[in-house]
Formats: C-alpha cells, sequence, structure tokens
C-alpha cells in the first residue's frame, strides 16, 4: 500500500469515524444522515453532503477506504491536495445528480413512488471517479483483485466495472446498490479530466 497522502488519510478518518460513530450513538436512526429524494418528509438539506460520507455496512466501507487508499495517494501526488479534493467532491456530487435524475425518471414516468422512499449512502460515486482518473493517468498500472487474486491492467478494471454497473443498473440486477451513481461519479470524473485537458489547466501540483 502506497504511502497515504494528506487529504486521502483525512478523508479516510472522516467515514471511518462517520461510520462507527452513527452506529454506536444514532443506532437505527443514523439513516438520518442518508440521502432521500428531495421532497419526501424525511429529507433534509444537510443529506447533500453527509450521505457522501455514510456507509450501510462494515463490507460497504471497507472497499470504498481500500480502494481510496490504493489509489488516491498517486492521483493526489499527481495533482496536489487542493485539486484531488475538489475532485473527489464534484464527483461525489456527480454521483449525487446522476441518482436523483434517474430516481426523478423512476418516480414520475415510470410510477416507482416507492423509489422516492429508499436512502442513498456511501462514498462509492466518489470512488468511481478515482478508479477514472487512475486509469486516466496509469491505465497500464497492475491492479491485484482479491476474488480472483490475479493482477488486472488498471484500464480494463474500469471499464469492467462500468460495464458491470450499467448492465445490473438496466436490468434491475443486484438490488440495494446505486449503480447509477457509481456510474455518475465516473462519468463526472471523466468529464471533468477532460475539461482540464481541453483547457490546459492539467497540471501537476495545481
Amino acid at each position: 500500500m502506497p504511502r497515504l497522502t494528506e487529504v486521502v488519510k483525512h478523508l479516510i478518518v472522516i467515514n471511518v469515524l462517520m461510520f462507527f460513530g452513527t452506529k454506536m450513538l444514532m443506532g437505527d436512526n443514523r439513516l438520518m444522515l442518508a440521502l432521500y429524494y428531495p421532497g419526501v418528509e424525511y429529507f433534509r438539506p444537510y443529506q447533500l453532503v453527509t450521505h457522501m460520507f455514510m456507509h450501510a455496512n462494515f463490507g460497504h466501507i471497507l472497499f470504498n477506504m481500500l480502494s481510496l487508499a490504493f489509489l488516491g495517494p498517486m492521483i493526489e501526488q499527481l495533482w496536489g491536495s487542493k485539486r484531488f479534493l475538489t475532485y473527489y467532491l464534484l464527483a461525489g456530487f456527480g454521483a449525487m445528480f446522476t441518482h436523483l435524475a434517474v430516481r426523478y425518471i423512476m418516480i414520475n414516468y415510470f410510477g416507482q413512488v416507492q423509489e422516492a422512499y429508499i436512502p442513498v449512502l456511501g462514498a462509492s460515486g466518489a470512488i468511481y471517479g478515482v478508479f477514472i482518473a487512475f486509469a486516466m493517468y496509469f491505465p497500464n498500472a497492475r491492479l491485484m483483485l482479491l476474488i480472483p487474486p490475479i493482477p488486472v491492467r488498471a484500464k480494463y478494471l474500469v471499464v469492467g466495472l462500468i460495464a458491470y454497473d450499467l448492465f445490473s443498473g438496466l436490468s434491475g440486477a443486484s438490488t440495494g446498490v446505486a449503480h447509477f451513481a457509481h456510474l455518475g461519479g465516473a462519468l463526472f470524473g471523466f468529464l471533468i479530466i477532460t475539461y482540464w485537458r481541453v483547457t490546459g489547466k492539467d497540471q501537476r501540483y495545481y
């Protein structure tokens, strides 16, 4: 594992504290920090931010924080802390926007009103932004999968993750996972980096 950089380290600490702290102090009420669809009685404006630092269970936070710990430092070292944090948060908000847009369509055009009452939580959208950044800057870096334990080039791993989320989101498989939030984080990450490159702002140590 690479040495943790400052922003990555603080993000991990915040997420871990939120996970264990809310479980111990809030119990089931911790879902009030998740994001509900705007307009339902459970929605609060602060959820637009707090949901990105919440996780459903130990496996959820373990995957996200390990991914951030392994990939985040190389991107932060490449860009500098300020740009990395800006990118991470924008990818997270992009994931949220995509998720809410899909929910809007499901509720208003397909009559799936119950979707408004299903909260979403987790850093996965921002983490998918980190995946995209890593694949764009280090496409041939070999990453070791956990299951099965084989090395895969970053560009192929990210394509596989996106394909899986796209298939699962469109088919309705793996319910309980916000696949379109994952895709939104990846999409906004790609667009941000592309914009920086086109405008000449893609400089290291910004």
